[in-house]
């Protein structure tokens, strides 16, 4: 039932009504993953000048599956399954921020052709300020900040970050709470850590229902909070000249993100560098629609699980998860 749960948080945020089976990929075991991403021509090493194109197979869940599997893993090939597991999240992310621009250089042009903002569109702005942490009150102000923060983290990087803070998707958090980054939360919820500094308040590790909220709400951290400002600040620069938003530039505005400081910046840029991750900061996905893993343990719990998930399309199920789930 929880994965099935999940599947439907998938199709809410991505606003796609399920039409087939084909929309959920069962699979079983690591060894029919990387079958998958093979015939998907997924798999291998990406050459540099081409761009790279997603298939838009999307993660749903991180198991204690994936912890104990990967010890026994080549590192190459742990380090592949994550990074391409992981990818298609972080360019959906990245679309969803592009698609919020365009809909903010859309308002400016009715704002600067003297025309009034609509309800809808107002209601837009306050959950962009509100998610942004903007505090401006004119439209104008609002919307110039609005566009200075809002933009895309390169997908290596992001990678980068994602690999580190989660030991590549292994760690306590990562299983958990399908928690990739690391971030901290307070106020009693999340994951406590096994060496909580008092003295730091009740920090706790922020979980999550599947990855891409993980990959969300690391966005919107990058894009919102105070200490992250040099990043947006570099990545503003290099729009304004018109020059590539890559990883290893926006890397050294990330400082404040560990308490080793430069020290962290130079071990993520060695971790794109080393792992060739800036070939994904352009990656775009491929024409095709959504589709969604979901990796079992037996081809029992496979079968089993496919009966359900037709059980729940035919009734009426996930469009009820989907009312409930609210999400964009």
């Amino acid at each position: 039932m929880i994965k099935i749960l999940i599947v439907a948080l998938l199709i809410s945020v991505l606003r796609i009504i399920p039409a087939s089976a084909n929309d959920v990929i069962l699979k079983t075991g690591i060894d029919e993953v990387i079958a998958l991403f093979e015939a998907e021509d997924w798999w291998g090493e990406e050459q540099r000048g081409q761009q790279l194109k997603v298939p838009r197979i999307m993660l749903t869940e991180i198991t204690t599956r994936w912890q104990i599997a990967s010890l026994d893993m080549h590192v190459p090939q742990k380090k592949e399954l994550f990074y391409r597991g992981v990818l298609p999240l972080v360019v959906h992310a990245n679309d969803m921020i592009l698609d919020r621009r365009q809909r903010l250089k859309l308002i400016n042009r009715e704002l600067e052709a003297g025309n009034d903002i609509d309800e809808d569109n107002q209601a837009f702005l306050e959950a962009v300020a509100k998610t942004l942490r903007i505090s401006k009150t004119s439209p104008q102000a609002l919307i110039d900040e609005a566009l200075y923060r809002l933009d895309i983290i390169p997908a290596g990087l992001a990678l980068g970050q994602a690999a580190y803070e989660s030991g590549y998707g292994s760690s306590r958090f990562a299983v958990q709470g399908n928690a990739l980054f690391g971030q901290w939360t307070f106020g009693g919820e999340g994951l406590v850590p096994e060496q909580q500094r008092q003295s730091l308040g009740d920090h706790r590790i922020a979980s999550y229902r599947w990855p891409f909220d993980s990959v969300r709400a690391y966005m919107i951290n990058l894009n919102s909070h105070p200490a992250y400002e040099p990043l947006r600040k570099i990545r503003a620069e290099l729009r304004a000249a018109g020059k590539p938003i890559t990883s290893l530039a926006l890397a050294d505005g990330l400082s404040s993100y560990s308490e080793r400081g430069d020290s962290y910046v130079e071990t993520l840029k060695g971790i794109i560098r080393v792992n060739k991750l800036d070939l994904a900061d352009g990656a775009v996905f491929r024409d095709e629609q959504a589709r969604f893993l979901i990796v079992t343990d037996s081809v029992e719990e496979t079968n089993a699980l496919r009966i359900r998930l037709a059980e729940m399309r035919n009734n009426g199920a996930l469009d009820q998860i989907y009312q409930e789930m609210r999400l964009e």
